[in-house]
């Protein structure tokens, strides 16, 4: 590891069940010890150590992967494993070598962006868990992991839709009563949508009529498009997703922390935009956990932009519901990688037909100048 560097990502089965993917675990200090054999008497007393600190963090702050290379005893793991300290198998060696940790094991410590900090050897003069230790009570809260207050990249770009057209979908929202929202996930290398109300809990309406679309459409592109090109300098001529969502406090809607295009079916997606329709509501605000745990809300009829490639979740909704109008900006080659992709879908998916999803004709002049 090369101190600052931003380390690979990878997936791995935790032992005690479920799995842990590096990439949703930034925003926070990341503690990644490679234990070797869990058999080792050195090994045990690690991970006591660990154990120990572990009782005094908050899973907000710090999360510590312990990485072992051998089959251990489930049950005693189970006991002392916590949302803080869990244990990660790596029975092929493959992700300490990733790490530099095969020939001698490691405590490698990452900062809220996933780069990492520390490299602290077994065999460091210090004392291994000494500095380990030391190293824990000093790191400092996520929003002052900078040094300075952090801000995510991302875009506000108000009156986009109008008073008017908000109260159109909101009601229409009501109306279709909206059916529950999973997320996409691959599975066996083909991508399916899963519902599991831990990870997010909304209920969505597809906007399928034709005028309606059509305003949506005519809106998003004179005062949004100009937008993202003068400040993201992209421009985006497709667009994924006609669909208005409700986060409901009474069912605790939420999305909890994703990126939009990680999977096979998402590779397309550039930029994810989120249309607020109505502003009663408590709660349900965005957060990019990798700058920190500052809140975004647009107002009323305003659009946020932002990379799909951000971290981000939806906080709780904690009074009321909130409307929004949310969709997908991409550009031709990642149409094209959208087509092509439609083999790595699971036959439960909808396959992707070009054409519908485009925001200009094809022998339309792209005027994105002309701004409401």
């Amino acid at each position: 590891m090369v101190l600052g560097d931003p380390v690979p990502w990878f997936s791995a089965p935790v032992i005690t069940g479920g799995s842990f993917d590096l990439h949703v675990s930034a925003g926070r200090w990341v503690v990644l010890s490679f234990l070797g054999e869990p058999g080792n008497p050195r090994t045990i007393s690690e991970i006591g150590e660990l154990v120990r600190e572990s009782a005094a963090l908050s899973e907000q702050h710090v999360v510590i992967g312990c990485v072992l290379s051998g089959q251990p005893d489930i049950d005693s793991l189970a006991a002392i494993s916590s949302s803080r300290l869990f244990f990660l198998a790596d029975y092929d060696g493959a992700i300490s070598r990733m790490f530099g940790a095969e020939g001698m094991p490691r405590t490698i410590v990452l900062d809220p962006m996933l780069r990492s900090i520390a490299d602290i050897p077994w065999d460091i003069p210090q004392g291994h868990s000494e500095t380990v230790r030391g190293v824990l009570r000093n790191l400092p809260d996520v929003d002052d992991s900078a040094g300075v207050p952090m801000f995510a990249p991302a875009l506000m770009v108000p009156r986009v839709f109008s008073f008017d057209l908000c109260d159109f979908l909101v009601q229409f929202h009501d109306q279709q009563g909206g059916v529950d929202s999973g997320f996409q996930y691959d599975v066996g290398g083909k991508t399916t949508t899963l519902s599991n109300h831990r990870l997010k809990r909304r209920k969505d309406v597809p906007v399928n009529v034709p005028e309606v679309r059509e305003l949506i459409r005519t809106q998003i592109v004179r005062r949004v498009i100009p937008q993202i090109e003068r400040y993201f300098q992209f421009q985006a001529t497709r667009m994924d997703r006609y669909i208005v969502a409700c986060y409901d406090s009474e069912t605790g809607g939420h999305f909890f922390r994703h990126r939009d295009n990680v999977n096979a079916g998402a590779q397309h997606r550039r930029f994810a935009l989120s249309i607020n329709l109505n502003n009663d509501f408590e709660g349900c605000d965005l957060m990019f956990p990798e700058f920190g745990r500052r809140v975004y809300r647009p107002s009323e009829g305003g659009a946020l932009v932002f990379s799909c490639g951000a971290l981000h979740q939806v906080t709780p909704a904690t009074k009321g519901r909130r409307y929004a109008f949310l969709a997908f900006l991409y550009g031709e080659e990642d149409a094209q990688k959208r087509e092509a992709n439609n083999a790595r879908l699971h036959i439960t998916e909808q396959q992707y037909i070009p054409g519908r999803d485009r925001l200009f004709s094809e022998d339309a002049p792209q005027d994105l100048t002309a701004v409401a």
